[in-house]
């Protein structure tokens, strides 16, 4: 799959892992849709570096918890740029509460962004994906690990890989491709926020490699998944976390 005329859209991609992932997917170049919920600054800030280096974005709103958006979502960015061949489920939330600690609204919300939203935009995205286009999931190392403290969340994200590897199999004869990119902890705001420092240096000595991951480590997993050389990767859970599991 050549990236010249190919476009991508990256939900939550205004910070972060998403973030690093549309601008490395701009510089390989595609044209990128940079999803946002409700920091239009932020996204307009990474339109304007993917642009700074010759790229070609825009950023579009869109709640991927809402059927209705994710649908205006696609029909905008086939409006901008003339179709989607790539899709990258970034958008997620994390919280970290004890199950039994765990309010309704918090499990709630947990599952209709990180997995309702994960459904949604594939639900959108099998109907209008180019021929050799890309699904590209978010998940995570915690489902493997199961730590304390991150049920809500591991069990939206194991919902991702489960939706992950049906799609893949439900694309049968479209020449499109479905994968999950799993991180392990990685340097964001995301992870760090709700974490003592403590926390977080014992989080940095876990893996082998004895160090964080950085959002463009995930992302050049990530711009491997959408590029041309992974034709033959499909239905899999690749878990980028420097050893840990």
């Amino acid at each position: 799959m050549s990236t010249k005329g190919k476009v991508a859209i990256v939900t939550g991609a205004s910070r972060g892992i998403g973030r690093a992932i549309a601008t490395l997917l701009a510089s390989n170049g595609f044209a990128v849709v940079v999803n946002y919920v409700s920091k239009p600054t932020e996204a307009e800030g990474v339109v304007q570096e993917i642009a700074s280096t010759g790229g070609r974005a825009a950023a579009i709103q869109a709640d991927v918890s809402k059927p209705e958006e994710v649908t205006r979502l696609f029909d905008e960015t086939a409006r901008v740029f003339g179709g989607v061949d790539v899709l990258v489920n970034n958008a997620g939330i994390l919280e970290l509460k004890s199950i039994a600690e765990t309010s309704e609204e918090l499990f709630e919300r947990t599952i209709s962004i990180n997995l309702t939203g994960t459904f949604n935009a594939m639900k959108a995205a099998g109907k209008s994906l180019r021929s050799g286009g890309r699904i590209i999931n978010l998940s995570t190392t915690i489902v493997a690990l199961a730590l304390p403290n991150y049920g809500a969340y591991a069990a939206s994200k194991a919902g991702v890989e489960l939706l992950t590897k049906v799609m893949a199999k439900e694309l049968r004869g479209r020449n499109i491709t479905v994968n999950a990119v799993a991180p392990g902890p990685t340097a964001t705001d995301l992870f760090v926020q709700g974490k003592t420092p403590e926390q977080i240096e014992s989080f940095r000595k876990m893996p082998p490699l004895e160090r964080l991951g950085e959002p463009e480590d995930i992302a050049r997993v990530v711009a491997f998944l959408a590029g041309e050389n992974s034709g033959w990767v499909n239905g899999q859970i690749i878990r980028a976390n420097g050893g840990i599991a």
